[in-house]
This record gives structure tokens, C-alpha cells and sequence, in this order.
């Protein structure tokens, strides 16, 4: 199922209703098209400068100093692909999809089809151990349960996943990279082709720049340096969001929340102004994303109020702190979950 699909979910009961009214009397689900239109030329404006600074610099070491400006402009790419997948960006699928696909399989390397659907289910049930993709147990682990499991050199990483966490955020860029080739498998037909045909281009496109603007150990050294910090970059943005937060009874018979219930106790908001919002791409406003997936990046901010009323008037807490206390919150829980191992040695 396709994120591009997704809009508001359905009126589920009578507390996300009224929230659901207000924020379609401020039309803050009304598209901004014309704002999505300057980010993503003032994205591809940076990618080009970029690309020219490499070209001009490549014969020197000082080039490295490109690399994180580029994990940054990648970042921003992902956050566009990430928004194009929620619909965000258009009203119409086709734009979306192809969008994403040049700001995912083209630009990054990484399969907007494997994103979409991966995402997709995370969204539907965040926190929720069986059914979130974002919390099974693979490199880390987020339960008790799941770190019981755990032996050998896997357990090793779990005693100490809340240490490893960030370092292990350095492989992300190559492992979306890995993912989305993986998942070619998955699809069929003119999905595969399609997404198979521009995740080789990525590939070739991104050789060939660094191969024909620098020296081999300039272009290894730029490589690595800007996949390690592109990964780094979007850890430090998916790091805050549910981490240490409520996680839903898995047992079937277990009190079953409702659509603002589920997305509220289990998400977490950081506070800040336009820089906080300009880094996270918006995504520190996690609640409003989560209730409403569908609605434009610029209009987070202006449903908060809103939400946060409403979570007053239903005695539900609205999880919001600053930036580091957010990490440090995600941390404590990743290095509580792998205590009773450390206390086996």
C-alpha cells in the first residue's frame, strides 16, 4: 500500500472528530504548492553549486569540506521524498510518486517503493511491537522481551546499543542504499523496472561525479565522509520522534486505542523555532504528523495549538521537550531495554 494513497485517516470516534473539524476550518490540509515548488528548486539550486564546487575543488583536500554541505542537501532531498510519500506535496498520485522518485531512487539511491511501504505500516501502528517495521528487533532492540532473545554478538550490541546508537547512524546512508536494491525482489512488472532503471543511475551518476571531478582517494575519502554524515544526519532527525514513548499492548485482547490516541501517547515533539524546524524537516512536529500525515510541512506548526488544546480538554499528554533532552529520553530507554543483559555478566 502506498503512502501516496494516504490521506486523513477516517473519522475513528468522537475524540479525534472535532480536531479533525478545527483544523479543516483553518485549511491547513489545503496544499502549498507554490511553497514545495521553492524548496525543491532551492534544493536542486544547492545540489548544483555543490556539484560545481566539486568540479572546481576535487584536485585538492579542500573538497572534503563539500561533503557535509552535501549530506545536509541530501537530507533536505530525503525530506521532500519523505513528504511527496504522504502526499503532501500534490493532489495528484502521479506527481507524488514521481516526485519521490527523483528525490529517492534518483538522488539518493534509495527506493522510494521500499520507503513508502515500510513507512506506511509504521505509521498505521506506531510503537506497536508486531505491526511498527520501526521497532522490530534487527540492530537494536526496543523491549525487554526482544533484548531477552539476544545472545552472542547481538547481545553484545544490545548491552551497549544506547552507547552505538549515533556510530551505527554513520551506516544509514549505505543501508537504505542496500534496502532499496533488496526490495527490488518484492516488486514486479514496471515498478521494478522503473525503480530498478533509476536506483542504477543513482549509482552511476554518483561514480562518475566524484570519479571525473577528483582523484580515486579524494572521491573514496568525499564518499565516505558524506554517507557517514548523511546517515548521522537523518538518525539526529528519526532519533526523537518515538523512541522511550508508549508502545500498544501487542495482546489482541488489550484495550484498543483509538486514531489520536495511538499517534499521540506514542509520539514526541521537539521544541524550537525556524532552525529546529529547517534541520528536522518539519518532523519535529511528530504529533501533528502522525494525526495527520497528509498535511503540508508549513502547516505543522500552525495545527499545534490546536492539538495541543485538545489534548487538554481529553487529560492526554502531549509529549514536547527540547532537542537533547529528546536524544537523551531515546538513549535512556535503548540503554534500560539492554540492562538485564549487562547484569547477566
Amino acid at each position: 500500500m502506498s503512502l501516496a494513497r494516504e490521506t486523513v485517516p477516517p473519522d475513528t470516534g468522537s475524540e479525534f472528530t472535532p480536531l479533525l473539524r478545527d483544523v479543516k476550518e483553518q485549511q491547513l490540509l489545503e496544499r502549498r504548492t507554490g511553497w514545495y515548488a521553492r524548496t525543491i528548486a532551492v534544493n536542486a539550486l544547492g545540489l548544483a553549486v555543490v556539484g560545481t564546487g566539486m568540479a572546481l575543488l576535487g584536485g585538492s583536500w579542500w573538497v572534503l569540506a563539500l561533503a557535509p554541505v552535501l549530506a545536509v542537501l541530501c537530507a533536505r532531498t530525503a525530506f521532500i521524498g519523505h513528504d511527496a510519500g504522504h502526499a503532501q506535496i500534490s493532489g495528484s498520485r502521479a506527481v507524488n510518486r514521481r516526485i519521490g522518485l527523483v528525490h529517492g531512487n534518483l538522488l539518493l539511491g534509495m527506493s522510494y517503493a521500499w520507503w513508502n511501504d515500510k513507512h506506511n505500516r509504521h505509521h498505521a501502528n506506531p510503537n506497536h511491537i508486531d505491526k511498527d517495521p520501526d521497532v522490530a528487533a534487527d540492530v537494536l532492540v526496543f523491549t525487554s522481551g526482544q533484548a531477552a532473545a539476544r545472545t552472542g554478538f547481538r547481545g553484545w550490541l544490545t548491552r551497549h546499543q544506547a552507547w552505538l546508537f549515533f556510530p551505527l547512524t554513520l551506516l544509514e546512508g549505505v543501508a537504505l542504499k542496500v534496502h532499496g536494491f533488496r526490495d527490488l525482489r518484492r516488486q514486479s512488472g514496471r515498478e521494478r523496472l522503473v525503480e530498478g532503471t533509476l536506483l542504477a543511475a543513482h549509482v552511476a551518476g554518483y561514480a562518475t561525479l566524484l570519479l571525473t571531478t577528483m582523484p580515486l582517494a579524494h572521491a573514496v575519502v568525499f564518499a565516505a565522509l558524506h554517507q557517514a554524515l548523511f546517515g548521522l544526519h537523518l538518525g539526529l532527525a528519526f532519533a526523537p520522534n518515538h523512541k522511550g514513548m508508549d508502545m500498544p499492548d501487542p495482546d489482541p485482547d488489550a484495550e484498543k486505542w483509538g486514531h489520536l490516541r495511538r499517534q499521540v501517547l506514542t509520539s514526541r515533539n521537539i521544541r524550537g523555532g525556524i532552525v529546529t524546524d529547517w534541520f528536522l524537516g518539519g518532523l519535529n512536529y511528530q504529533i501533528e504528523h502522525h494525526l495527520f500525515p497528509s498535511m503540508p510541512r508549513p502547516h505543522l506548526r500552525l495545527a499545534r495549538g490546536a492539538v495541543k488544546a485538545r489534548c487538554r480538554d481529553l487529560g492526554l499528554p502531549y509529549a514536547e521537550t527540547g532537542l537533547v533532552d529528546s536524544y537523551q529520553q531515546a538513549l535512556r530507554h535503548m540503554h534500560e531495554v539492554g540492562e538485564p543483559l549487562r547484569a547477566d555478566i
